[in-house]
């Protein structure tokens, strides 16, 4: 009988040890890429372009590491949607994401990578004016604010420890946020290394204990509900193809085009983005199978922690240390380039600080965020999933269309219209969503609503001019 005790209790001295050496070589990781930033002249060591970007120095095994590890921070939300609905996990998690990076690679890459910025705000400064980098910095802001991973992280501590969410979360994001502090972008890089070694290793090493210990997948669909294999989940289309244009919000995402600019060339961005979609399949059946097993063997357990309880669990001693280390790994990767970002879009985006940016700018920017991102998280009850949807609408349907013409065609809309549309589209979400949880009166999700206000204005001006 798998317990739903605090998991501390189920740990012993070997994988306190295990736990603690992957923090070891975390820690061990970034101080060797401050090692290698002192053969850099000071010049270099002090450049907003070393701050934000390494120098745009990231190799192809470098880049895959950092953007594998970046993109899966929210392992409970992923781990509760497939423990309550099955495989619709993966075609909403998954193969609505893996098209979208396709296509980020294929076409954006070489679009990105021919302006010499440092952020998105910058890009739409360039495309359409000032006042459209600070709206874009606004919504990047919101789309940065790391709340789904500070939720994930105190889950977690909350399942080791016990005690209530809020404590555990503001313990944890404290502690990153000290982490944060130092190195910039070069010490979110080389921890990146470690920690996806790591999660890449406790999710597979789950499945495999649990394909012992219960049988295969085939025995296991058997045990499931029918619904576990209804690939829609229960939900209806438009529900579903929501996801589906939430993941084209891929395209406009801070973290993507940060690890686009800062690669050392065009082919190691778009390569390196085809090997991590290959990387992320693996991952995602890995944690969908991890769940389903959760959802036999803890039927009736809380989905946001129940894949965490069954996997310490299931494994012995030691291996139980490494799969701890690799879920934490799987949130700090995330939750320290969100924090990173996130600060980068208030101090350098937001004021508009630019030629006289300076680290101490970014740091108290990025306690800032942390303080938010705690108390919002909060307010999201623990629902990563939730907070994935309502930020990622926004994000989705204000900027996508507008930004992705402006790259495509540039000059075909004014910065007048773009400001316009924007601001259309994000009054239209956050006033159906209000409206209609008070007075429900309509099923047309709120991102429908974001995106026909932020494209319509703008096709008069889209369709009156040649491209």
């Amino acid at each position: 009988m798998i317990s739903q005790a605090p998991l501390i209790g189920f740990l012993d001295l070997y994988d306190w040890l295990v736990f603690f050496a992957v923090l070891l070589l975390t820690l061990m990781s970034v101080l060797w890429g401050q090692r290698l930033k002192r053969k850099l002249s000071p010049k270099e060591q002090l450049s907003t372009v070393e701050l934000l970007l390494m120098g745009r120095r990231l190799t192809l095994p470098i880049f895959v590491a950092t953007l594998v590890a970046t993109w899966y921070g929210g392992i409970f939300g992923v781990t509760a949607l497939a423990y309550e609905k099955g495989i619709y996990n993966l075609v909403t998690q998954g193969f609505f994401w893996y098209a979208s990076y396709l296509i980020f690679a294929l076409v954006l890459v070489r679009k990105i990578r021919q302006y010499d910025v440092l952020t998105i705000p910058e890009l739409a400064m360039r495309l359409f004016g000032p006042r459209a980098e600070r709206l874009t910095a606004g919504l990047n802001f919101l789309t940065l604010l790391p709340l789904a991973y500070t939720i994930s992280l105190g889950l977690f501590l909350r399942s080791l420890f016990g005690g209530p969410l809020l404590m555990n979360t503001a313990a944890g994001v404290l502690l990153v946020t000290l982490w944060s502090l130092w190195g910039g972008f070069r010490a979110v890089v080389f921890s990146d290394l470690v920690q996806f070694v790591f999660m890449i290793v406790a999710v597979f090493l789950v499945v495999v204990f649990a394909w012992a210990e219960m049988g295969s997948p085939l025995t296991l669909m058997e045990k499931l509900p029918p619904s576990h294999l209804d690939w829609t989940g229960g939900e209806s289309t438009a529900t579903l193809f929501v996801w589906g244009f939430i993941a084209l919000s891929t395209l406009v995402d801070p973290n993507f085009y940060q690890r686009v600019l800062a690669a050392d060339s065009d082919k190691t961005a778009r390569r390196g983005i085809i090997i991590s979609t290959l990387i992320w399949f693996l991952f995602d059946c890995c944690t969908t199978l991890g769940a389903l097993y959760a959802r036999v063997a803890l039927p009736f357990a809380n989905p946001e922690d129940a894949y965490l309880q069954f996997a310490i669990q299931l494994v012995p001693h030691g291996v139980r240390g490494l799969i701890l280390a690799g879920v934490l790994a799987v949130i700090l990767s995330t939750l320290d380039s969100y924090l990173f970002n996130a600060a980068t879009c208030v101090s350098y985006d937001l004021f508009q600080l630019k030629e006289r940016f300076r680290l101490w700018h970014h740091h108290v920017a990025l306690i800032a965020v942390s303080a938010v991102s705690i108390v919002l998280g909060i307010s999201f009850e623990g629902d990563v999933v939730e907070v994935w949807k309502t930020l990622g609408s926004l994000s989705a349907a204000c900027l996508l269309f507008p930004l992705l013409v402006g790259q495509w065609w540039p000059g075909k809309i004014s910065e007048r219209a773009f400001c316009r549309a924007i601001i259309a589209g994000c009054i239209g979400i956050v006033s159906w969503k209000v409206i209609n949880k008070i007075h429900p009166f309509s099923e047309i999700d709120e991102f429908y609503i974001g995106l026909v206000l932020t494209t319509v204005p703008l096709l008069p001006s889209f369709l009156s001019k040649n491209a």
